[in-house]
């Protein structure tokens, strides 16, 4: 398995897009992999778009994906100049000040557009250290070989299970701790409920709590497809310190926001066949009522 990984980031790019526009006809259109869930999905996500809108979407997502998968390949072999030429972040002073300020600093994306590029074009553009929280996989060579292509600029992918050891570890030092933030939490996991592209959606606490403890700036990392192979990347500020002790979960909720409005710029660059709605709210949600005040309370 590891060799023939290798031997895919070696192939130019042209080929690999060859097989990306295979791997795109195979699964849209003969296996029809996930079409019923990313065709749902977008569905209650714009109720206000045609059906022939919502199915052109849908196809250009999976066109999208499957680009997307050529020029993972074709970035794990890349260098950093390469990388660098085709992902060009604008305004990078942004960590440049934190890096002065000697300051950690908390980076949240989502699945839009190259996700796979952002680590490794960071780790060689930005001056600190990377912290990348990732869901280790479950086919050991793989999850070796993924972990060494992602770290070859700087960047560190580290094990969710053993990521708030590494944080308190590494606490006062001048780094950055980046997460693709739109996974869904699982049902016992703490949660915050919010309407999102027209749903009551859940996303993890996380990023609130790890920006709290290290008293960080937390930066959203959008990334916008300028053309094939190209992406333009541009950093928000969501919070800076000093955190409002009274502010319930505002790094979330300022996510949530940030992500809707880069989806709806351009839908198709989203990953529709995640199963963003595992489930609905609960009725009475434990969390929500633990947050509301008490009756008669000031």
């Amino acid at each position: 398995m590891r060799h023939v990984l290798k031997f895919l980031t070696r192939l130019p790019l042209p080929v690999l897009y060859a097989l990306g526009a295979f791997a795109y006809f195979v699964a849209f259109h003969v296996l029809r992999w996930h079409r019923e869930l990313a065709a749902r999905n977008l569905c209650n996500a714009f109720p206000e778009k045609s059906a022939a809108e919502r199915a052109r979407i849908l196809r250009q997502s999976y066109v999208n994906l499957g680009q997307t998968l050529a020029e993972t390949f074709w970035g794990f072999g890349a260098s950093a100049g390469e990388l660098a030429q085709r992902v060009t972040i604008e305004n990078s002073d942004l960590i440049a000040r934190f890096v002065a300020q000697k300051r950690p600093v908390v980076l949240l994306t989502a699945h839009v557009c190259n996700w796979e590029w952002l680590l490794p074009a960071a780790g060689a553009q930005f001056d600190i250290p990377i912290d990348a929280v990732y869901k280790p996989l479950r086919v050991a060579s793989l999850d070796a070989f993924i972990r060494e292509t992602r770290s070859r600029f700087g960047g560190k992918p580290i094990p969710i299970q053993s990521f708030l050891f590494e944080l308190m570890r590494r606490a006062g030092q001048s780094r950055a701790y980046a997460m693709v933030a739109d996974q869904t939490p699982q049902r016992k996991m703490d949660k915050h409920w919010t309407r999102f592209l027209n749903q009551d959606t859940a996303f993890f606490t996380g990023a609130d709590k790890i920006a709290r403890f290290l008293d960080a700036p937390v930066v959203y990392v959008a990334m916008r497809r300028v053309a094939k192979g190209h992406y333009s990347v541009r950093l928000h500020v969501l919070v800076e310190p000093p955190h409002e002790d009274d502010a319930d979960l505002q790094v979330i909720e300022r996510y949530a926001r940030r992500l809707e409005l880069e989806i709806r710029e351009s839908p198709p660059d989203w990953l529709w066949v995640h199963n963003k709605w595992k489930y609905p709210k609960p009725a009475s949600d434990p969390e929500e009522v633990r947050r509301r005040p008490a009756a008669g309370s000031a």
